[in-house]
């Protein structure tokens, strides 16, 4: 889409009637997963790029006060056979520091460095939304001529980073945001053989999460930030952080979705981009790998 046109479409979008419920249909997504021929994933990388510390208590409404939560920043690598594709795109030192509130919090460079590699390598890049820790990476980048022609925004996405970006950092103009690559759809869309994007509007106006089931039959449910813990799924219980400007009545129903997932499909990976204890939890059983695979 061009400039004139992304704009156009991001705000009949959000324009959209009140009062329609977010809902998902996980026999449609799984349909949609095979409607692509070719092989599925082979295996799940992940890798963390910094973290942020916070109480457990910002996680969502009843957590405890005096126990501190490691806020995991994270990147994941589909690996295909003949491929990977991205999901997320790390983030600069810059853009972390803003996260922190004036307090100095871990970053790991190299990591980050590898993340952007992976995002001139991969066959094409996703996110699940327009928050500095998910998208800096494909906006603040010496390699922007490389990763935007392969880097899939929604027309939503492409709309935050022009109107109403999270950071100042990461505005750009019309111009520069129509060199991604940018697509819009109602509900779900296969993106990739075993890859559906599900949309799913409330944490941001252009959040969606991401289905992925590898050669083996694993699935995987990337949620983005819809929860920040698994304990918020568990107990169906929100954030609490007056800062971040959230639907949530979307919210609630998408955690209900997921704690409905949990207890009748307990073999799907519903991964909480920001758990350390879950990041921790998926590497020690196998669900991911702890390094990114690059060429060379």
């Amino acid at each position: 889409m061009d400039d004139v046109t992304f704009i156009a479409v991001a705000e009949a979008a959000m324009a959209q009637p009140k009062g329609r419920r977010w809902k998902s249909d996980l026999a449609a997504i799984r349909a949609a997963g095979r409607m692509i021929p070719g092989p599925r994933p082979l295996r799940v990388n992940a890798v963390k790029v910094a973290e942020s510390h916070r109480p457990k208590s910002v996680a969502f409404e009843g957590g405890p006060d005096d126990t501190t939560m490691v806020f995991a920043r994270t990147a994941y690598q589909i690996v295909y056979p003949d491929g990977h594709v991205m999901l997320e795109a790390g983030m600069d030192r810059e853009i972390h520091a803003t996260f922190g509130k004036g307090k100095e919090e871990p970053y790991f460079e190299d990591e980050n460095a590898r993340v952007q590699e992976a995002l001139r390598s991969s066959i094409f890049n996703v996110l699940t939304h327009e928050h500095g820790d998910h998208i800096a990476g494909v906006v603040r980048t010496d390699f922007f001529d490389e990763i935007a022609p392969k880097t899939l925004l929604t027309a939503v996405q492409a709309w935050a980073l022009v109107v109403q970006p999270q950071r100042p950092q990461l505005g750009i103009p019309a111009e520069t945001a129509a060199r991604y690559r940018i697509f819009d759809y109602e509900d779900y869309l296969p993106l990739a053989a075993g890859m559906v994007v599900i949309k799913s509007a409330g944490h941001t106006p252009g959040s969606q999460m991401v289905y992925v089931e590898t050669e083996t039959g694993t699935e995987y449910l990337f949620i983005g930030d819809c929860a920040w813990h698994m304990d918020g799924i568990i107990t169906c219980k929100q954030k609490n952080a007056p800062w971040i400007d959230e639907d949530r009545e979307a919210i609630m129903d998408q955690l209900q979705w997921l704690n409905g997932i949990r207890g009748s499909e307990p073999n799907i990976a519903i991964v909480v981009g920001h758990d350390d204890d879950q990041l921790a939890e998926y590497r020690a059983v196998g669900l991911f790998g702890s390094k990114l695979e690059l060429e060379g």
